[in-house]
């Protein structure tokens, strides 16, 4: 039981690590520029928070464990928090049996919500835990508006269009018909 624990750990650290971009695309100097305008800012901020979304998730977690340092009880509640939401949704292949009973992922998340509230209420540092996360998602969106998007390798579908901005035609001229781009 416990190899198949830290197995299984470690394949989710493995996974996030590949997930994860390059720290050195993301940290890139030379992409960063201001936005010419809110629209071109909009489609940045959308196209770097897909692109960099496990980065951008990596930054506020180290952000709300720094946070969180000062107080061990708190460090205590957001680790068995953590663990739980690990093993029961993100763990989790088949669904979660309780008494007989088939709860669904939906129920799951809430209870799991609500919980990370609780524990956050009850070691006295939710005001200090909002406001960290309130500054990471500040940090979150200036980077991603500010780091332009023309190098980014869109390789996966991550477009947040869908095929709206496909390249493919299909029978009937694709998705601009007849018009052409200059």
């Amino acid at each position: 039981m416990a190899n198949q624990v830290i197995s299984s750990f470690k394949e989710s650290a493995h996974s996030i690590s590949i997930a994860a971009r390059a720290w050195s695309e993301f940290l890139d100097l030379s992409a960063l520029s201001f936005p010419s305008s809110v629209a071109d800012a909009t489609t940045r901020v959308t196209q770097n928070l897909t692109h960099f979304r496990i980065n951008y998730s990596i930054i506020i977690y180290f952000l709300l464990a720094f946070a969180l340092i000062t107080r061990p009880i708190a460090i205590l509640a957001f680790i068995a928090v953590g663990l739980a939401w690990y093993f029961l949704y993100f763990a989790r292949e088949e669904s979660l049996d309780i008494f007989g009973f088939s709860v669904n992922d939906g129920v799951v998340a809430v209870f799991l919500a609500g919980l990370t509230l609780f524990s956050l209420f009850i070691t006295g540092v939710w005001l200090r835990a909002l406001t960290t996360v309130g500054f990471g998602v500040l940090l979150v969106i200036l980077h991603a508006a500010v780091r332009g998007t023309d190098d980014l390798v869109t390789d996966d579908l991550e477009s947040p269009y869908g095929a709206m901005l496909s390249n493919v035609a299909d029978d009937n001229g694709g998705a601009r018909g007849d018009y052409s781009g200059l």
